[in-house]
């Protein structure tokens, strides 16, 4: 894994054009796999670039989630159907298993180039992030471990009507694991039996890390991992988090700032993006980083499909903490006395009623979903 190289796009000015570019010069082959695809001018030039490489020869396949993409029509996709392509929707939309979703985002092109992060194919993603819209975070990856990536969607394009568990007991089809070497690893993580791989990862780096720096849109981690955090801190190491000031999701804000008193209480700095709407999902613990889909939050760490990428690289690890940084200086420190004295006795309600839906309603929803699902 030694040949890989990757390159950090912070915005989405960045990342589109750059994902567009490698699909017009793709030649073999093109996977795109995306949580939220919304018609939209963006939407429509990702759509016409795909109509012409598949035009010029090349096999295009897209994996859309069902639920994530409701606003698409049924007949947008025809073009690309006309000229041989292939789309799919993740876990069509039934009652009975709503709330497993596909929340992954990745575009490979000739398994040679791929892109991954937080971006979804939409409007808002459109800007700058502090002028105009919102902050997120995507990698370029070229290499051997694109290779890898597009094995992970052969199973999840495989996998799209989600109708039967016994898929998942096939190893073809597991999507708890990680693939590739000690230094650069994918992280895949879903629903069912076992340990998130996402979540195992981040135990056993926090667990030895003593200079943590994470950015998240959605902060709920599970009681493991916050002792983690603040384990971090009492050793005599430092944890920073930019989390949201603005989100798109209220009752996640809420929960996440239900935490915050028992954090900083325990020396762990919290600071919110105020800007724009956070989106991004970064971890740097010393010199491994993690960026990809998952938040740190129940519903990815033990319920969606996530894809996380690795890396315990120095070099990587300093370009990470670059893009720290440069987040930081648009953030507002929230500090201990000053929240405790904030919030009023319905404030600390809802964000308690927030984090009980959130980490209790949805978890049990969700595991009454999968296990009603047929063998």
């Amino acid at each position: 894994m030694a040949n890989t190289t990757c390159n950090w796009l912070c915005t989405g000015d960045d990342i589109f054009p750059a994902m567009l570019a490698a699909i017009d010069a793709a030649k073999t082959s093109v996977c795109l796999e995306i949580y939220t695809f919304t018609p939209s001018p963006l939407g429509d030039r990702f759509r016409e670039a795909l109509v012409r490489c598949r035009q010029r020869g090349v096999q295009v396949r897209v994996l859309i989630d069902a639920l994530g993409s409701l606003r698409l029509s049924s007949n947008y996709w025809d073009q690309l159907h006309d000229v041989g392509g292939e789309m799919r929707l993740f876990n069509p939309i039934a009652l009975n298993r709503m709330s497993i979703r596909n929340h992954r985002k990745l575009l490979v092109c000739d398994e040679q180039l791929a892109f991954v992060g937080g971006f979804n194919i939409a409007p808002e993603y459109e800007g700058d992030g502090v002028n105009c819209g919102w902050c997120d975070l995507g990698l370029k990856i070229d290499g051997p471990l694109v290779k890898q990536l597009a094995a992970s969607f052969d199973e999840m394009f495989a996998r799209a009507e989600f109708r039967h568990k016994r898929f998942m007991r096939l190893r073809l089809f597991n999507a708890k694991k990680s693939l590739a070497g000690p230094t650069e690893q994918i992280l895949l993580s879903g629903p069912g039996r076992g340990q998130s791989p996402v979540k195992r990862a981040l135990r056993k780096d926090l667990a030895r890390a003593r200079d943590v720096k994470i950015i998240v849109a959605y902060f709920l981690p599970t009681w493991r991992l916050r002792r983690e955090l603040t384990r971090v801190v009492r050793r005599g190491g430092r944890v920073q988090l930019i989390l949201a000031g603005k989100s798109d999701v209220l009752l996640s804000q809420l929960a996440a700032r239900s935490l915050y008193r028992r954090l900083l209480k325990a020396g762990v700095e919290i600071y919110e993006y105020e800007p724009q709407i956070l989106h991004a999902k970064l971890t740097i613990m010393d010199d491994v980083v993690q960026i990809g889909s998952a938040n740190l939050d129940q519903r990815s760490l033990n319920i969606n499909y996530e894809l996380m990428i690795r890396f315990q690289n120095r070099e990587i690890a300093q370009q990470a903490r670059e893009v720290f940084a440069n987040s930081l200086k648009h953030c507002r420190q929230i500090k201990l006395a000053e929240w405790r004295q904030s919030r009023s006795l319905w404030q600390r309600i809802e964000q308690r009623l927030a984090y009980f839906v959130l980490v209790r309603m949805d978890p049990w929803i969700s595991r009454l979903q999968w296990r009603a699902m047929p063998d």
